[in-house]
């Protein structure tokens, strides 16, 4: 397995990038990427600007992963968005390696923290189909996972809640926010 730039010059990767885009995020947020032309939008955004854009090719050249990232607050912190890996090859440590070489990228240009939103659009979170009005952040307070909501992955990897958008993506369906400091390259 590599982890390497996609570079936008080769329409075979971004296609496939597109595609897994697409299909990861098909069951724990159908409304983000819902067409393959939306997908392929996402990824060619993901090589404008300052921006990070990063896959994990499998030994036989398939992509398995993508990770990118947006540089905001003058560079000084970054969102991570997104974040997908192929079903095949989720629990074996690859996001977590996709996570910690964008930190290494970040730490390079000078970033000190990488925030991600992770969408509860499908209720996998205590934080779903409730209003969180008048005190969002006591319902965050007491936030559980009983659906292995994507949330656990990024705490498990050092990020810490820091927030939530309540009814972001439609009444009920919060953004959770969390972040985590970048080490000093």
């Amino acid at each position: 397995m590599n982890i390497l730039d996609l570079p936008p010059t080769a329409p075979d990767l971004m296609t496939a990038t597109a595609r897994l885009l697409q299909a990861g995020f098909r069951t724990f947020a159908p409304e983000a990427w819902p067409t393959l032309a939306a997908a392929t939008a996402e990824v060619e955004a993901s090589l404008g600007g300052d921006r990070l854009s990063r896959i994990l090719v499998s030994d036989t050249g398939a992509v398995v992963g993508w990770i990118a990232a947006i540089p905001q607050y003058q560079g000084h912190s970054w969102e991570l968005h997104p974040l997908v890996v192929a079903a095949a090859y989720r629990g074996q440590g690859w996001g977590r390696s996709l996570v910690q070489d964008l930190e290494a990228h970040i730490a390079q240009r000078g970033g000190g923290t990488l925030y991600v939103a992770s969408d509860d659009e499908v209720g996998l979170t205590s934080l779903a189909g409730v209003d969180l009005y008048p005190n969002p952040l006591a319902h965050l307070a007491q936030i559980q996972n009983p659906g292995g909501h994507p949330y656990g992955f990024y705490q498990r990897l050092g990020f810490a809640l820091v927030g939530v958008i309540p009814d972001a993506n439609g009444p009920g369906k919060p953004d959770i926010f969390l972040a985590k400091r970048v080490d000093p390259a």
